[in-house]
């Protein structure tokens, strides 16, 4: 392809000379690392033809030769970890020409048109960002990290596509958005650049290598190098990002001004997806195994709701663009195990305690053992506590406990303190990322990109008692577990959802108040003296 040096000179000068000015730190540190070396050299020569005779020059160049050789040995081996550290690479589900060969064709000739360098491969990330990654360096050949002609030196960037896209967005709006991605790999192509990237990655590599044990001198001089380099190495990829815009202008540029629309609708209706529905299901030992698909049915009922989105469903119409995919489902439940990996810390592969559920049983596999197992929990703590227990596990004796004449709530703060103990106690002998039931064996210990901090002992306890609340109303009244798009579980009563009962356990939590709450439950029919069923 032509049109590598004309989109850094046309459309960011900067990015080459701020390449250069990398490689020139990677200079200067070579200088610095033979220096000793040219002076022994220099000491050698003058000593062998006679101009250095007499003392103390014997033992100056002895010195400086044993200097020279221990900062000759110390630098290769550092220039080695540069070299051969394998730099980081974000997990993804790979996608083979076979399995889209149509998406395969929609890149390429995107990149006929910007007269780049078209993508090596494509891969999917369950995230909401698209951007291009170099997969070239040897370590990844020799560790099996990845496979195929990407890897092979001087083979274009992969595509990363963030897989909510491919499933809410039309096929023009796709195009639209990953036009001014696709027009980054010229400037990758261009060899200042790709060699300059290739040092900060191996840099960033060598620190990671210099945080194991005894082998911490590497990190030392490779973070100093990265300080050096760290804002040429910025404006670098500033430059090539305007390089790769400018280079997109001409392609779709009036869609992907209303396509960029949809890039913030789908990453608030990811976001609510993964941490009001998704994060419950993880906590339970299962995976929504369909994510992608689930991320439309949320952001159409965020459309419904908010004005602000209104008239974005009517492009439903349109032809999606997992349609480019041969095999969507099969596309999904692969990144919506990566989901879970990533930010659960869920294992790899699914197991008999790591396994997918659909959207269809949710609301009874997921949702109702949520409440029961919290339900569980809770009265395990009352049991730790020595509250007297009634005939089972009944609601009468959490609001019993929970009653404060006084209006202050104090009989929760030891109860929430023990759930937050337990709570802890679990997470620590699962070794789960999140908190909640047993996680299979295998998984992640901490997840990369955890949903959510951890929740206050407040928190936990009003969670608990609107648990034990549903399980309850499902036990002794006409209500069932439900699934709400935007906010997870949620209770039916009637098949109508009931929103109104989290400002009523608040008030027994922090008030000790129960009138309010124990209304609600005989206007429902709800018979706090029934044991619940438990898990």
């Amino acid at each position: 392809m032509s049109g590598t040096g004309s989109i850094v000179e046309g459309g960011a000068p900067s990015a080459r000379s701020r390449a250069l000015a990398v490689l020139r730190v990677r200079s200067r540190a070579l200088a610095l690392g033979v220096l000793p070396a040219a002076l022994a050299v220099v000491l050698l020569s003058a000593r062998m033809t006679g101009r250095l005779a007499g003392d103390p020059w014997p033992v100056v160049t002895l010195v400086v030769c044993v200097v020279a050789a221990v900062v000759l040995l110390v630098g290769g081996v550092f220039a080695a970890v540069v070299l051969r550290a394998s730099p980081a690479v974000t997990p993804t589900v790979p996608l083979p020409e076979s399995a889209a060969p149509d998406l395969y064709r929609m890149v390429r000739d995107l990149a006929d048109r910007m007269d780049v360098p078209a993508p090596s491969a494509i891969a999917l990330t369950p995230d909401c960002d698209s951007w291009l990654e170099d997969r070239t360096h040897a370590a990844h050949r020799r560790g099996g990290i990845s496979g195929g002609r990407e890897t092979e030196p001087g083979a274009a960037p992969v595509l990363v596509i963030g897989s909510p896209f491919l499933w809410w967005m039309r096929v023009a709006e796709l195009r639209a958005v990953l036009a001014p991605v696709v027009a980054g790999t010229g400037p990758s192509a261009h060899p200042d650049i790709a060699d300059a990237r290739g040092f900060v990655r191996g840099l960033d590599a060598a620190v990671d290598v210099g945080s194991r044990p005894g082998l911490g001198w590497i990190g030392r001089p490779a973070r100093l190098l990265l300080r050096l380099c760290q804002t040429d190495a910025a404006e670098m990829e500033r430059g090539v990002a305007a390089a790769a815009s400018d280079r997109a202008q001409g392609v779709d540029y009036g869609l992907r001004i209303v396509a960029q629309e949809q890039v913030g609708l789908a990453y608030a209706g990811w976001d609510r997806l993964l941490t009001r529905v998704a994060l419950p299901a993880w906590r339970m030992g299962r995976w929504p195994a369909h994510l992608d698909a689930g991320v439309v049915s949320a952001l159409t009922e965020l459309s419904r709701r908010d004005r602000l989105a209104e008239g974005f469903t009517s492009r439903l119409g349109e032809r999606p663009a997992c349609d480019l995919l041969e095999r969507p489902g099969v596309i999904d439940e692969a990144a919506s195990l990566l989901a879970a990996r990533l930010f659960h810390g869920g294992p790899a592969e699914a197991g008999p305690d790591w396994s997918p559920v659909d959207w269809a049983a949710y609301p009874e596999e997921v949702v109702d053992r949520k409440w029961r197992a919290e339900a569980a929990r809770l009265h395990a703590a009352l049991d730790a506590l020595a509250v007297p227990a009634g005939p089972g596990p009944t609601l009468d004796r959490v609001l019993g406990h929970l009653t404060d004449a006084a209006g202050e709530g104090a009989a929760g703060e030891a109860l929430a303190g023990r759930l937050s103990g337990d709570l802890a106690r679990e997470e620590r002998s699962t070794g789960a990322g999140g908190a909640g039931a047993g996680v299979a064996r295998g998984a992640d210990t901490v997840p990369l990109f955890p949903l959510q901090p951890p929740r206050s002992g407040r928190d936990l306890l009003a969670d608990h008692v609107t648990a034990m609340v549903c399980a309850a109303a499902v036990d002794s009244a006409d209500a069932a577990p439900g699934l709400d798009w935007l906010d997870g579980p949620v209770l039916l009563v009637g098949g109508e959802r009931r929103a109104d009962l989290a400002p009523l356990v608040l008030t027994l939590v922090e008030e000790g108040d129960p009138e309010p709450l124990r209304d609600w439950l005989a206007e429902l029919g709800v018979r706090p003296e029934k044991p619940v069923r438990l898990v």
